[in-house]
């Protein structure tokens, strides 16, 4: 956190709608006094076009600079050898705590009243595979291997992690997703640091446990027993997209990345080619992620203001993208949430 009147940060517009939604959000962040002074940088095909790498060390410097970054959506090209962006950012910087909370916004759904948070593990597991090729008779590629791996260290401190968000943010409950009954040394070594860090918190947090597939299925017939979840980063992949599905979609999904020396806050969703350029495209799963980063430096006070202007414009029904249910623009809406905060 920052005690000066500015705080450095890095903004990557990314790719496709990727300015697009920046621009929005950056107006919507000065328009409540946003303390952020932005260092731009590329990322994505953008940079691959400008510098011919989609991750330019120039980049990885600025976030270094100022372990704070906001990025837009960003392509990973096809082909070439190019290694997930994504992937490459939380590896570089240690980010190991992917950090996605879910909450119903748009009213008269399936599900209401959704508030959870999931936890992913974000360095290890099948994300972090050795594959291998097995040659059969004819066919080198006959037999596909993937080798993922789990380290105490790691899975003791995302559980601590989520533990510590529980206490710090009135949250009750934490759930510990696994599938120790059959990938028995994986996720069993996840599910063991698990339950020692559970009880440094007893009497303060309350702690269960999941079976991935019964967590899947509970989480789209009952979700309000869930409160956190914590899992590893396969499973918390999944889990977080599919409670995404229970509030309107990818578009209302934000995400952070926390390290010890680093957070990057982004839009969960892909970078939307198709619709580019068109002013289509739904701004909030980014502000909500920007809310994310102002909380992150100690200014809940703005980001309260956001996610009230949001709730407003929403809920009410009259501006909305396409994405939910509505033919509201770009523009048209970051002009209605400017509007509400005022």
């Amino acid at each position: 956190m920052s005690t000066e009147k500015t705080i450095p940060a890095t903004l990557i517009p990314g790719d496709g709608i990727g300015p697009e939604i920046v621009q929005s959000v950056t107006e919507i962040l000065d328009a409540v006094g946003a303390p952020f002074k932005w260092e731009k940088a590329l990322g994505g095909v953008a940079a691959l076009d400008a510098t011919g790498s989609p991750l330019p060390k120039e980049t990885i410097e600025s976030i270094r600079r100022t372990g704070l970054a906001l990025k837009g959506p960003l392509t990973t090209p096809v082909g070439g050898g190019f290694k997930s962006i994504n992937v490459t950012l939380r590896q570089e910087f240690g980010l190991f705590a992917n950090v996605r909370p879910t909450k119903t916004i748009v009213p008269g759904g399936r599900f209401e009243n959704i508030n959870l948070v999931i936890f992913r593990e974000n360095l290890e597991g099948y994300y972090a595979a050795m594959e291998n090729y097995i040659p059969y008779g004819d066919d080198p590629h006959a037999i596909a291997t993937s080798a993922g791996y789990t380290t105490r260290r790691e899975c003791n401190r995302i559980v601590r992690y989520a533990f510590e968000y529980a206490v710090k943010n009135n949250r009750k409950r934490v759930t510990l997703v696994h599938k120790a009954n059959i990938l028995k040394l994986l996720t069993g070594l996840f599910l063991e640091e698990g339950r020692k860090v559970a009880k440094e918190y007893e009497g303060r947090v309350e702690v269960n446990e999941r079976i991935v597939d019964a967590c899947a299925m509970q989480l789209v017939t009952d979700p309000w027993q869930y409160d956190c979840i914590v899992t590893t980063n396969l499973f918390g992949d999944i889990l977080s997209d599919l409670t995404a599905g229970l509030v309107g979609g990818l578009g209302l999904a934000p995400g952070a990345n926390i390290g010890e020396k680093a957070a990057v806050f982004e839009a969960v969703h892909g970078s939307a080619p198709d619709i580019a350029g068109q002013n289509k495209a739904n701004p909030t799963s980014l502000l909500l992620a920007a809310n994310m980063m102002l909380a992150h430096v100690g200014r809940q006070d703005l980001a309260t203001r956001i996610d009230k202007a949001i709730e407003k414009v929403i809920t009410s029904g009259a501006v909305r993208t396409g994405d939910l249910g509505g033919k509201a623009t770009t523009t048209e809406l970051t002009a209605a949430l400017k509007q509400a905060l005022v």
